[in-house]
């Protein structure tokens, strides 16, 4: 990985993690930060990333940002929004911008490595494989949705410039605040799932293996059109995750309670109601209730195994103790 890297999405979890890791392996880093910004998320080597700062809608700015670097991993992006509107703005628009800023900016750029997500593919109909790189994309939120116009916006520029394509699943560790939602339940004696909890399965994979990862398929000219699932081994279920918690939070008993499907969409329905009315996001809605209340949010790591030689190495028991140590020592939990 020859040139100076520029990272999108730098002060997000794993966009602070990425910039961490190039550092520490010596590359050049570049970080793409909006003017609202704060440099103070980055991690502790500022004086050896170079900032440049940039609205998605300023093409002049954009230029100063691609121009002279060898590749660049795009990991900005929106996980809530009011509206469709909210989420194009955050998911598609920027991809579109940079890439045009590419083409005109910096035309012998090696890599566009955009980051996904399973969501723009959708959930699987069976826990095993999950779905495939092949499958058609099937996704059920305005999320997924636009994720999936993310992709297919980048496509549209790949006869122009090299673009890579990588959508982890669940993606969890040290600084994540998402799935820290459900270790607080777990520490208060509780799990709250939506539908079918017991038969429910899910790939995860730790921070760390999807930077190692999304470096391989950066590195790999055989990754140039492609995309790739980088994810666990497996789908997991609930009581997979429960007993790897367990020894860490201390709890004997846990409280598992199973919402019916039924209430999680009236609860969406209501509470995106008024997220519209506020236009503030709301932590469910009709959109986030059909994501949860999904079977089986799994795919397959075959492609990425087969291909880019990868294989997450950090098995759930060690990824979920390390974090929730961490957590603690944050004084989060």
């Amino acid at each position: 990985m020859d040139g100076v890297i520029l990272v999108t999405g730098s002060t997000g979890f794993i966009g602070s993690r990425m910039v961490d890791t190039l550092v520490r392996q010596g590359q050049r880093v570049r970080v793409l930060l909006r003017p609202e910004s704060r440099s103070a998320s980055l991690p502790g080597y500022r004086k050896d990333v170079e900032e440049v700062r940039a609205a998605y809608g300023d093409r002049e700015a954009l230029g100063r940002a691609v121009s002279g670097v060898a590749s660049i991993i795009h990991l900005a992006g929106v996980t809530k929004a009011v509206d469709e509107a909210g989420f194009a703005e955050g998911n598609v628009t920027p991809v579109e911008n940079l890439l045009e800023a590419v083409k005109r900016h910096n035309p012998g750029l090696r890599r566009f490595l955009l980051v996904s997500s399973l969501a723009a593919m959708g959930p699987a109909s069976s826990p095993s494989p999950g779905v495939r790189e092949s499958d058609r994309p099937s996704p059920v939120s305005a999320y997924g949705r636009s994720k999936l116009l993310g992709e297919e916006a980048a496509r549209r520029h790949a006869g122009s410039v090299p673009l890579t394509i990588v959508r982890p699943p669940a993606v969890y560790g040290p600084g994540d605040r998402d799935i820290l939602e459900v270790f607080t339940m777990m520490k208060k004696g509780y799990l709250l799932s939506a539908g079918p909890g017991k038969r429910q399965r899910f790939s995860m994979i730790h921070v760390d293996d999807l930077i190692h990862g999304i470096l391989l398929a950066l590195d790999s000219e055989a990754a140039v059109g492609q995309d790739y699932f980088i994810t666990s081994p497996r789908g997991y279920a609930w009581d997979e995750v429960v007993a790897a918690a367990r020894p860490v939070l201390g709890f004997r008993r846990l409280l598992r309670i199973n919402l019916p499907k039924p209430l999680v969409f009236g609860l969406g329905a209501v509470l995106g109601s008024v997220a519209k009315l506020t236009g503030r996001p709301a932590l469910i809605n009709q959109d986030k209730a059909n994501e949860l209340v999904q079977d089986y949010w799994v795919c397959s790591p075959e492609k990425a195994e087969r291909e880019l030689g990868f294989t997450a190495g950090i098995s759930l028991e060690k990824g979920v103790a390390e974090t929730l140590v961490w957590y603690k020592q944050q004084g989060w939990l």
